[in-house]
């Protein structure tokens, strides 16, 4: 899934890195592999901290319009720490880092909710996402993620654990895959090449 993502960053990266002045071309790939880790680690952070309700209630309902996605707590800090890389990493001043992080980060977790909630696009699924993140720990006993998905919707029988064992074993593969993985950075690197 990892894959996936990256070459969806790249895809909205065309304007905001690639046809940018602002960076040079042979920090390009770069840019958009930190931007892929911006997006993956973000995610896998907010999991391992238990919070897959927060995560949910931002791919729920396929709505990933810029303006309602920029007033949300997770872009948001996706976005600052993805401007920081650029500044510290990159060189750039604050307005071109804020600027270009403001543009790609929402565009492409935009683009990621839509193909999510898209039936028709079998490569994004949420449970896939997830299982990337948690080390398939989305395929929890029971329900797993899909009896997450309807409890949280209001709806949907109990038949794990628990919705707090469900989330804490979602939030557990998350910790672990951190610890595994560490900096996922180093694997997204491998698909510039």
């Amino acid at each position: 899934m990892l894959k996936e993502l990256f070459d969806l960053v790249k895809g909205n990266a065309t304007d905001t890195v690639i046809n940018n002045p602002d960076v040079p071309n042979e920090y390009n790939n770069e840019v958009v592999a930190e931007a892929t880790n911006t997006v993956a680690s973000g995610m896998r952070n907010i999991v391992a901290g238990g919070g897959i309700q927060s995560l949910l209630s931002l791919f729920r309902g396929g709505g990933g319009n810029k303006k309602s996605l920029l007033s949300n707590p997770i872009v948001s800090m996706m976005m600052g720490h993805f401007a920081g890389k650029l500044m510290n990493k990159f060189n750039m001043n604050n307005n071109q880092a804020n600027s270009l992080s403001g543009n790609l980060i929402p565009n492409v977790l935009s683009s990621l909710i839509n193909k999510t909630n898209d039936p028709n696009d079998s490569r994004f699924s949420l449970e896939n996402l997830l299982g990337s993140i948690t080390g398939n720990k989305s395929n929890t006993g029971g329900g797993g993620l899909q009896d997450v998905l309807r409890q949280f919707n209001g709806g949907g029988t109990n038949t794990g654990g628990g919705l707090m064992d469900i989330v804490k074993s979602l939030a557990g593969g998350a910790q672990q895959q951190q610890k595994k993985n560490g900096n996922l950075l180093d694997l997204i690197r491998g698909f510039t090449n």
